[in-house]
């Protein structure tokens, strides 16, 4: 049985998984949409009520019936590397490819359409509440008002992405910022704009949730720090261990959204309480385990070479 990852050439996290996969001796094909089609082949049939697909890759078949497992790692946009793209190609790869893929029995990590659900911000927020996380106040709002009278509530806020910098554009950077006072809100009128509570905070915590099992880590805030992405701490990344009460708000919300693979980002603040910013279904982690030497790639393979349902 054989293990598909999906994700781009240049992924040095989905490297060290696929050592991993191959020092448990676990066959695997990794295929990037976007070399789809010419630098890898599909055939699928559908005769008689029977379906039988192949995927080609690198020389290499695969049949759709000996797929354990799928990694959606971070995979680049069906048939962008075509010698003639076009949305029209796009849409017809991606029917399918992932037309095919929705057809097995393989165990999705995570099912893109679990992971796209997961990707939005205020289910989140909410979903994160009902699942006994602490979440800071919060408004998505295009009223200028609304956001006046928030700010004015809760004075010190933060505004925030609802969907992160464009995707395949990564020289856009949006950080968390300051609200200024006296800020004008007029603006929000021409965008859905996020604002939350200020939480002053001691540390990022980077939880990663792998079928269940958790690895965090812990580094400490630098004076005034709003947004741990940017800028260096003078600080590293050290492991922790997870709160019980974390640890069950974890698995309810994991469940609820369905996720094999989760990244959680929480601040620590001065009365240790880790305050939940957000769940990244497709989260980085090898910097966390560089520094911490948690086998969080480790956790991923033995994930991922487990059987598919029904196999003997």
């Amino acid at each position: 049985m054989t293990v598909l990852i999906l994700t781009c050439h240049q992924d040095v996290t989905t490297d060290m998984v696929v050592a991993g996969l191959h020092e448990r001796g676990v066959p695997l094909v990794r295929l990037d949409p976007a070399g789809l089609p010419g630098d890898a082949g599909l055939s699928a049939e559908y005769v008689r009520g029977d379906f039988h697909c192949h995927l080609s890759v690198d020389g290499r078949v695969v049949s759709s019936e000996a797929l354990r497992s799928i990694w959606v790692r971070r995979p680049g946009e069906p048939a962008a590397h075509a010698d003639e793209p076009s949305r029209w190609l796009t849409a017809e790869t991606g029917q399918a490819l992932y037309g095919v893929l929705y057809s097995t029995t393989a165990r999705w990590m995570n099912h893109p359409r679990q992971a796209e659900q997961a990707r939005l911000k205020p289910w989140q927020l909410r979903f994160a509440h009902q699942s006994g996380f602490a979440v800071p106040p919060t408004v998505v709002t295009t009223f200028p008002r609304v956001a006046e009278q928030f700010a004015a509530q809760y004075g010190t806020v933060v505004v925030k992405s609802l969907s992160g910098p464009p995707r395949g554009d990564r020289a856009i950077a949006l950080p968390t910022a300051l609200v200024e006072p006296g800020t004008d809100f007029g603006g929000v009128t021409a965008c859905p704009t996020l604002l939350q509570r200020y939480v002053p905070k001691r540390a990022d915590i980077r939880l990663t949730s792998v079928g269940g099992r958790m690895f965090a880590a812990r580094k400490a805030a630098a004076a005034g720090q709003v947004d741990g992405r940017y800028g260096d701490t003078g600080s590293a990344w050290e492991p922790v261990g997870v709160p019980d009460r974390i640890a069950r708000a974890v698995r309810e919300y994991t469940d609820l959204a369905g996720l094999a693979f989760a990244a959680f980002d929480f601040a620590e603040d001065a009365e240790n309480v880790w305050w939940f910013l957000e769940c990244n279904q497709g989260g980085q982690f090898g910097f966390v385990e560089l520094e911490t030497g948690q086998p969080i790639a480790g956790a991923v393979a033995d994930w991922l070479a487990r059987p598919a349902p029904g196999a003997s």
